[in-house]
């Protein structure tokens, strides 16, 4: 993975008017329809394999994530299929690099989460950590993979949909591309990888932006560093066509393709960069209750509604999930990938035991299954989470469930 870059950029909420209402659609009213197919007949192995769908070309491979009427929501069927072309396309020698992209209006809204919810209440445990371990393991093969990678990241990219698309060398964002890690609003942490990706972020971006829920656009990617090029969506059919017909393993010759149909971007004066200043400012602090503290001293002071915009954001999140992703955010940021994705696998199965909290069920089923958008949280203050809950978070999981195993033996981990 490229290093991520300087030049701040970021969400607001007044990002895109309409990237936003798709946003809504997506995270809080597409998934309970997916959902319903849990009571369906069974996949056949032909319904498995159209989930990710391939396109050989000339001297590359293109993945397609099909699950379109879900937003390619990824589900452990896809990042088997995922892993498995991977790692065959990375020892043939007819492949020179890799695409993927996703079908429809998203790349991917991320995992599959109402299914994953459906699964905890059935006690359907081994399938839960298959479902973290499966796509854990593949993003870190995508971190490390031998070849050059193309993510087309046109549409909705949120949560697991980043943890699969960051970690490769190349990640073109459109103006259609909406950015986000919105696992707080659910009573989750941002997983997938997040933890590493966002805490190299400029300053303290990575911090505001896991704990607000808040969304990018894709000019606002490339001026962070998230996106390394940026095409206007009308342009993009001009960009697979010619990265079809390259026969090359050379990375900077795909960047030179890429940037020959490139187009130039600023995030528009409305967006978080001008106030970068100010969010170093209150999301610098080591603890969750200093960084309300800092955004209502700051609202006091200036009057700027910004600052309370924000607050209430942070309002609507689980506070145990504030205070685990933030811990979450600062261990990323000493840590490597391979690190990131085993401790995060490791809050991710504490996170869904139910034996902390209820939290994760607790805001799928509030904003994705009843959508009354009224979660109970458990604890329901800052001040009511203990030290000791967000500790065993992070703790080891035990002789009977082991810690992630990924094979860094064999693919160098990132530093």
């Amino acid at each position: 993975m490229q290093c991520l870059k300087s030049a701040a950029a970021l969400l607001i909420r007044s990002c895109c008017n309409n990237n936003k209402s798709k946003l809504s659609h997506s995270f809080l009213t597409h998934f309970p329809q997916h959902s319903r197919s849990l009571s369906s007949s069974p996949p056949t192995e032909d319904d498995l394999d159209n989930q990710v769908l391939v396109e050989d070309k000339a001297n590359s491979r293109s993945a397609i994530l099909n699950r379109p009427s879900a937003l390619n929501a990824l589900n452990t069927n896809m990042g088997a299929r995922l892993l498995k072309l991977y790692k065959a396309w990375e020892k043939d020698s007819s492949v020179g690099f890799v695409t993927l992209k996703g079908s429809g209006r998203a790349f991917s809204a991320g995992g599959d989460i109402v299914n994953l919810y459906h699964l905890i209440n059935q006690g359907k445990w081994e399938a839960c950590r298959e479902f973290f371990g499966t796509l854990y393991t593949f993003i870190y093969v995508l971190g490390t993979y031998l070849k050059p990678h193309v993510a087309i990241l046109n549409g909705i990219t949120m949560g697991g949909g980043t943890g699969i698309s960051i970690p490769g060398t190349f990640r073109l964002a459109t103006d259609k591309t909406v950015f986000a890690t919105p696992e707080t609003l659910i009573g989750f942490h941002p997983d997938a990888g997040a933890s590493f990706f966002l805490s190299h972020l400029p300053g303290h971006l990575g911090e505001y932006l896991a704990l607000t829920g808040e969304t990018l656009n894709g000019a606002e990617m490339i001026a962070c560093g998230l996106a390394t090029h940026y095409t206007n969506s009308e342009k993009l059919r001009l960009v697979e066509h010619h990265l079809g017909k390259l026969v090359t393993d050379d990375p900077s010759v795909i960047e030179t393709s890429l940037e020959q149909y490139g187009d130039l971007v600023y995030p528009n004066k409305m967006s978080v960069l001008g106030r970068i200043e100010m969010v170093d400012k209150c999301f610098s602090h080591d603890t969750v209750e200093e960084i309300f503290d800092a955004l209502e001293r700051e609202a006091a002071e200036t009057n700027d509604p910004w600052f309370n915009s924000t607050l209430r954001r942070l309002k609507e999140a689980s506070p145990l999930s504030l205070k685990v992703s933030l811990r979450s955010i600062q261990e990323g940021r000493f840590q490597t990938l391979d690190q990131c994705l085993v401790r995060e696998y490791r809050m991710s199965l504490q996170g869904i035991s139910k034996q902390i909290s209820g939290d994760f069920c607790e805001g799928v089923r509030a904003r994705m299954v009843d959508k009354d958008l009224a979660p109970k949280w458990n604890p329901p203050s800052l001040e009511q989470v203990s030290e000791d809950m967000v500790d065993r978070y992070f703790s080891p999981l035990g002789e009977s469930e082991p810690d992630l195993d990924l094979p860094t033996k064999q693919r160098e981990a990132f530093t």
